[in-house]
């Protein structure tokens, strides 16, 4: 007879067992994929950013506006045009000269030409230096004063937001890249031009406008577009790096396991400068002879079956039909 202590312990012992094979039937359905290499540190360049979204639009955007209203004649540029300040950019009749001219027109040629001498069109004066980047009407059109006929840009900028917690690290002058979303391709260099001294509210989150000055517009670069931004903390060239997966921690210790000879595993203390998470700087503690071991760990699905689950109603061969 077994008594109800001994009953006790067998149970438990039972349950011990299903335990443990429940947990490797999960395993064999989910491991992990552990890789690991020797490399040697290598001189390379470190660069510490802070990314964020942004969009490309005039940093000055002006609106030409005509003095009278009246008709428009001729007009003489184009978008994507540049322009200087004072050139002509169109000609327009005021109310009563294009009255004038039509009622002239039907009198014959002789009089449309004197009345076309002796009451001058209007010329549209660009104020500025910029890029045409909007031309709203056509030879022919009515406007008014509150019409805008034409739309200058100085030179177009990317305005990036950055969060009240990013904002310490960004200063005028910093280098930046831009990744346009319409062309994942093309990266353009700028800086910092411009920070915002006031804040925005957007979703309930503290944000401050950045204007991305770019080194060299390309000719696809558009206002609207949406990009992505990169500005550069901090970057330091030419310096001894290591992949950030090969560091280890242990409170405010940092090691690495160095692979010495007979194939025995050290630990070394080193020195790390900076650190984007990917490549680190290596101040102290290692030499481009030194074998450091890198690890990459991934969880990765396997192809074998997953058997039968002890606690649920069915056995996984079930559960795939029925998926």
């Amino acid at each position: 007879m077994i008594n109800t202590k001994n009953k006790v312990i067998l149970a438990v012992i039972l349950f011990l067992i299903i335990a443990f094979m429940f947990i490797r039937m999960q395993k064999n359905g989910r491991g992990a994929n552990i890789k690991t290499g020797i490399m040697n540190p290598v001189t390379g360049d470190v660069a510490v950013t802070v990314a964020t979204t942004g969009v490309v639009k005039p940093q000055n955007r002006l609106e030409i506006k005509p003095s009278i209203g009246g008709r428009i004649g001729k007009i003489l540029v184009k978008e994507g045009d540049r322009v200087k300040e004072g050139d002509t950019l169109a000609w327009m009749s005021s109310t009563e000269r294009a009255a004038l001219i039509d009622a002239a027109r039907s009198q014959g040629e002789d009089a449309l030409a004197y009345w076309g001498e002796a009451y001058k069109e209007t010329p549209i004066i660009s104020p500025i230096d910029g890029e045409v980047i909007v031309r709203s009407v056509e030879p022919g059109q009515a406007v008014t004063t509150s019409d805008a006929v034409l739309v200058l840009s100085d030179r177009l900028v990317v305005s990036a937001q950055f969060d009240e917690t990013d904002i310490g690290k960004i200063k005028v002058g910093q280098k930046a890249f831009v990744m346009l979303d319409a062309y994942p391709d093309v990266k353009i260099e700028g800086a910092v031009d411009h920070i915002a001294y006031e804040s925005e509210i957007v979703n309930n989150v503290t944000i401050y406008n950045v204007d991305i000055l770019p080194n060299e517009v390309p000719e696809m670069l558009r206002s609207g577009m949406s990009v992505a931004v990169e500005v550069v903390e901090e970057a330091k060239n030419s310096v001894l790096t290591i992949p950030s997966n090969a560091i280890h921690y242990a409170g405010k210790r940092q090691f690495v396991l160095v692979k010495e000879r007979g194939a025995r595993l050290a630990e070394r203390d080193i020195t790390v400068g900076l650190n984007n998470e990917k490549i680190a700087e290596i101040i102290s503690g290692l030499g481009k002879q030194d074998n450091v071991v890198v690890q990459d760990i991934a969880y990765v699905p396997t192809r074998k079956p997953v058997g039968r689950n002890p606690f649920m109603p069915f056995d996984g061969r079930r559960s795939d039909r029925t998926r």
